[in-house]
């Protein structure tokens, strides 16, 4: 935090990790981290992490196993993670229990959200943060000459310090501070430590001690504010640090709600929301404020089943973004969903078969406040009798695209693919995987680009998980006919419908309006949804792709379409390692056997922002 930033990277700047050139790949004996903190829950250790990140480089979380989740930096080679350890705790940038640890000992990767570490081949060097270690501990007091002070060209620039803040006179000794001190609850001596640690002085347990940490913590906060430095807080400091921890939350209006319909006891922000509606399981509180917040009470009866049933619907909602952590245990679960404009955290459990929790929707960029609200929400939700209706404010106006109220997440686009081998490979459209960050097939399995020719129209895609597609394309070895019939299948309205429909037309013509040869020109009233399935011939076998209609100034008739030709889907194929399956069969397929395999090897391929 501005307040406290340069106390903290003052002693930083003095050291630089011995590290001038690129690591290559080593073995995972090799390859280790500074584990400096561990929390038994996801969203707390995202919290930590989070607050780490302002302070260190190359803060990740990972997953331990048993529920219990490390926060560590790196990766580093051994000795180069001695000495950043030694540095950081030499510092108090770390606790002093921060260790070297193994990167086998980690499993998924939590923080950064999308990130994953562990699978690099390279090893990066952390970046310079001034002068060596090993330069500090022997370098003399004062500089003999004028070598003796010069500095490399590579170091930062010295800091000019801040002016030494006015010193306060104590409003208590030492000796009264510690004797009002030791009236404080154990609740209001942790309270201390929160707010230390949210001011950014303190990074070890909250447990109520008052140990060599809490004490260093008080006295770099009293340093930092202007009090004369004793390492022990009088009732004034201590009132100015708790108005210092309440200062983001001034405005937010936090107030106990009862919402006896839900059966749950909460305090809100009800300076930004309101309450507007009930839609099962939902207790809507809509923003009023600028800020955009948006808060749901989650309440039903059900079992663990319905809650499973619960997580895999939040999921699929809009305010609940696709990057962040996600926790499912048996009797509760957690989402955290970010991108660049909301922060969304859920947190649901399961009692005596009474699920209940809330959603906070919260505008990216403003973490400090949402940590305080979303710490306040949980500590004081109480359970109450009852849960909401699920007959309950349903009302005619239906949508295929909400659930109890809230919008589906829907994808950027959909458009259509077909299975080209038995391990799912999937040809498309290349306007389909255009600025995609995540690309589904049916919407359920993600998939990966490995070929992309824009020129031509084409793109394909690998599954990440093994597929068994029921059918897979059959390519002709002919040229098709002029005039003869060909059909096209594809997801017309882009998902809306379940299967992929066929949609008839004729073969027009070998080539392009301006003579391109890898285009075939097709008489068909296709829709947009139908860019990138297959275009078969009578027989069943594909003998091309059609692609989207072409922009341009130039209106052409609505029947005009185009394929790509089965000869350039044959070249892009064999350049990706694919190899086609191809078929000269000269049997008409019965159009109810032909609809059957062209629904079977027809995928919904879907591109999300």
């Amino acid at each position: 935090m501005p307040r406290t930033l340069f106390a903290l990277l003052a002693p930083v700047l003095t050291f630089l990790v011995v590290l001038a050139q690129p690591l290559q790949a080593q073995s995972a004996d090799d390859v280790v981290w500074v584990q400096i903190e561990a929390q038994p829950s996801l969203a707390e250790a995202t919290d930590r992490a989070r607050a780490y990140s302002t302070l260190l480089q190359d803060v990740n979380g990972f997953a331990l196993g048993s529920g219990w989740y490390g926060i560590a930096v790196g990766p580093y080679a051994r000795d180069d993670a001695e000495a950043v350890l030694r540095a950081y705790r030499r510092d108090g940038l770390v606790p002093r229990d921060s260790f070297v640890q193994l990167s086998d000992r980690f499993r998924q990767q939590f923080w950064p959200v999308g990130a994953n570490v562990l699978s690099r081949g390279v090893i990066e060097p952390p970046a310079n943060l001034g002068g060596t270690e090993t330069a500090q501990e022997t370098a003399p007091d004062t500089a003999t000459d004028d070598t003796a002070t010069e500095q490399p060209a590579n170091l930062v620039a010295e800091a000019t310090p801040p002016p030494a803040p006015e010193r306060e006179p104590a409003d208590e000794t030492p000796l009264e501070a510690q004797a009002s001190e030791r009236a404080l609850t154990s609740e209001d001596r942790k309270g201390l430590q929160t707010a230390l640690q949210w001011a950014g002085f303190y990074n070890a347990a909250i447990d109520g001690a008052f140990g060599r940490g809490t004490r260093n913590s008080m006295a770099a906060w009293q340093e930092a504010n202007g009090y004369d430095v004793t390492g022990i807080l009088t009732t004034v400091q201590r009132a100015a640090l708790a108005k210092q921890y309440n200062a983001v939350l001034d405005g937010l209006g936090l107030e106990l709600v009862r919402d006896e319909s839900a059966g749950i006891e909460i305090i809100m922000p009800t300076a930004e929301v309101t309450f507007a509606e009930y839609e099962p399981p939902f207790a809507h509180y809509n923003a009023t404020g600028d800020l955009g917040v948006r808060v749901l009470l989650i309440s039903q009866a059900g079992n663990q089943d319905t809650l499973s049933g619960l997580y895999d619907i939040m999921q699929t909602l809009e305010i609940v973004p696709l990057n962040g952590p996600r926790e499912r245990k048996s009797t509760s679960f957690e989402l955290v969903g970010e991108n660049g404009s909301v922060i969304s955290q859920t947190q649901v459990s399961l009692q005596d078969g009474q699920i209940k929790g809330f959603t906070l929707i919260w505008p990216a960029g403003d973490e400090d406040r949402r940590r305080r609200v979303i710490s306040e929400m949980s500590k004081s939700l109480v359970r109450l009798p009852g849960v909401l209706d699920a007959a309950a404010g349903a009302d005619d106006g239906q949508a295929i695209d909400l659930v109890a109220g809230l919008q589906i997440r829907k994808p950027k686009i959909s458009r259509s693919g077909f299975y080209v081998d038995a391990a799912g490979s999937v040809v498309t459209t290349s306007e389909t995987v255009q600025a995609c960050s995540r690309l589904t097939l049916d919407e359920d399995t993600e998939a990966d680009v490995i070929a992309d020719d824009t020129a031509k129209g084409i793109a394909i895609l690998k599954p990440r998980k093994t597929l068994a597609p029921l059918a897979v394309a059959r390519f002709s070895t002919g040229v098709p006919r002029l005039q003869s019939e060909v059909s096209v299948a594809g997801f017309s309205y882009e998902g809306v419908l379940s299967a992929a429909t066929l949609t008839f037309g004729t073969f027009a013509d070998l080539r392009g309006l301006a003579g391109e040869t890898h285009l075939n020109r097709l008489e068909i009233k296709a829709q947009s949804g139908d860019a990138g399935g297959p275009v078969f011939d009578a027989n069943g076998n594909v003998v091309g792709m059609l692609l989207p209609q072409p922009e341009g100034d130039k209106q052409l008739p609505g029947d005009v379409a185009f394929a790509l030709a089965g000869d350039a889907i044959t070249d892009a194929a064999a350049k990706a390692g694919i190899t086609l399956t191809t078929s000269d069969s000269g049997t008409t397929m019965a159009p109810r056997d032909l609809t059957i395999s062209a629904q079977s090897m027809t995928v919904l391929v879907s591109c999300w922002e």
